[in-house]
């Protein structure tokens, strides 16, 4: 099985190089139907060839689209992204700022939304190309494979790995981001991926118990907004199971639900502890996400009050495919407690009445600072720019010169298929944050885990990709 895997995989780099449309789609339905019969390790092999093919100008766009599908379709299953995520987020961040110059210039030239990623067409190109000239047609083909980079972004992002590998890289993040900001509003697949990028800000707080008087710091990965935050904060830190904290221990299917199993429906409803607050007294909401949450000194800083009222919200991850944990690093000291307390405002009345006189108003929840936006691009296809790319300091966000070099022109591609919008279903392994402790790893070799259909990332492959139009714009 493992010789067939490698024959088929190796017929697929073959005939994505030479632009062969006899030869691709067989090998591509043979490595899809193979890739889940064998070990993980010879599907990390089989990544590892991918990676040179995303990074260089071996093959035309359409068909790196393609491959970056695939290459997210053994993610999917089970398999460590190795290099090829790197490649697959620098790709995005290229073809991502040619795409936003295409819908710039469609904006400009008569308005109206843009059309679909998969059906453009030769009056599109001749539109945008009365504003971008000779740069029309890399700027269409941009948009043309945009959808498919998303998808594999935001399969490689649902990887524990690959957020600390954007964590590490201020600049690409900060770009990623600023895309992922004003793609979204016009292709859903981006919505996702903005918040896997806004996930992979924050792994770590401060979290002071007013009760008590107590304060511990935590670290985290995969919380996708505060109703998980705070259910496993409860794990953590409260009844003889945790940290001694007053209160009833949450349920244990709650925990599953919020780290990496389906919901049980007979335990569905969770019901909340705290009234999470910000260090100025300000609420944190649990529709939030971490990243919302008021730092000082850079750490963010959590503050556990009474309830105002019962709350209760659902059990259930908000991206299911991501792998959610949360564990206690520290306790502090009572001494450095108390010094901490003298930083936090004090308990405001947490439902204030008329008859109360001056008090803080209950305020509105954080929100999300956009990211600024590019305006046109330059080096977004083949060509990479030579000279290094300025690396923006991490804290505050960069804020980006509009890009306003002409785009070069790469040499023209073969005609090739739109794409393989690839396989159902990503389920991560356990994280392993380079720096920060997390539960052990699930073996290489584990088999994909199943889910309620519709949660994957990746669509099933579809049968267009046996025809070889689909690898170059049918409009060329």
């Amino acid at each position: 099985m493992v010789d067939e895997f490698r024959r088929a995989f190796q017929q697929l780099i073959d005939a994505s190089v030479a632009t062969d449309p006899r030869h691709f789609p067989p090998a591509v339905h043979s490595v899809y139907v193979l890739a889940s019969q064998i070990p993980a390790s010879e599907r990390e092999l089989a990544l590892e060839a991918l990676a040179p093919l995303l990074s260089g100008d071996h093959a035309a766009p359409g068909i790196i689209a393609d491959l970056s599908v695939v290459a997210g379709a053994l993610v999917e299953m089970g398999t460590d992204p190795g290099p090829t995520a790197p490649e697959v987020l620098t790709r995005l961040r290229t073809m991502g700022k040619g795409a936003i110059v295409f819908i710039r210039a469609w904006e400009r030239t008569g308005g109206g939304p843009p059309p679909d990623p998969d059906a453009v067409t030769a009056d599109a190109e001749a539109r945008v190309a009365t504003e971008l000239g000779p740069d029309a047609p890399n700027a269409t083909m941009c948009w043309w494979t945009i959808r498919r980079h998303g998808l594999a972004a935001r399969t490689m992002l649902g990887e524990a790995t690959v957020r600390a590998l954007v964590r590490r890289n201020p600049s690409l993040h900060a770009e990623l981001a600023a895309i992922a900001n004003q793609l979204s509003e016009l292709l859903t697949e981006f919505d996702e991926v903005r918040a896997l990028l806004r996930m992979s800000e924050a792994t770590s707080a401060l979290v002071m118990d007013r009760h008590s008087q107590r304060a511990f710091r935590v670290l985290f990965d995969g919380i996708g907004d505060n109703f998980q935050l705070h259910t496993l904060l409860a794990d953590a830190l409260v009844g003889p199971g945790g940290r001694g904290l007053a209160g009833d221990p949450p349920d244990p299917r709650w925990i599953a639900a919020f780290r990496d199993s389906p919901s049980d429906p007979a335990a569905q409803t969770v019901r909340g502890w705290w009234n999470l607050v910000a260090h100025d007294g300000t609420w944190v909401w649990n529709e939030g996400v971490p990243a919302e949450i008021p730092t000082v000194d850079g750490e963010p800083v959590l503050v556990l009050d009474e309830q105002p009222y019962p709350r209760s919200w659902n059990a259930g991850r908000r991206h299911p495919q991501v792998r959610g944990w949360l564990e206690v690093e520290s306790e502090l000291t009572r001494e450095e407690a108390t010094l901490w307390w003298k930083r936090v405002a004090p308990a405001e009345p947490a439902i204030p009445t008329d008859d109360e006189g001056d008090h803080t108003p209950i305020p509105e929840p954080v929100l999300a600072v956009e990211e600024p936006e590019p305006g046109r691009v330059r080096g977004f296809l083949a060509e990479e720019p030579t000279a290094p790319e300025p690396v923006p300091a991490p804290d505050p966000a960069p804020v980006h010169e509009p890009w306003t070099e002409p785009f070069p022109v790469p040499p023209e591609p073969a005609p090739a298929p739109p794409a393989p919008q690839a396989p159902e279903q990503h389920h991560p392994r356990n994280p392993e944050p380079p720096t920060d402790p997390a539960p052990p790893p699930a073996p290489s070799d584990a088999p994909p885990r199943t889910g309620t259909p519709g949660t994957g990332f990746l669509p099933p492959l579809p049968p267009g990709v046996s025809k070889s139009a689909n690898w170059g714009p049918t409009w060329r």
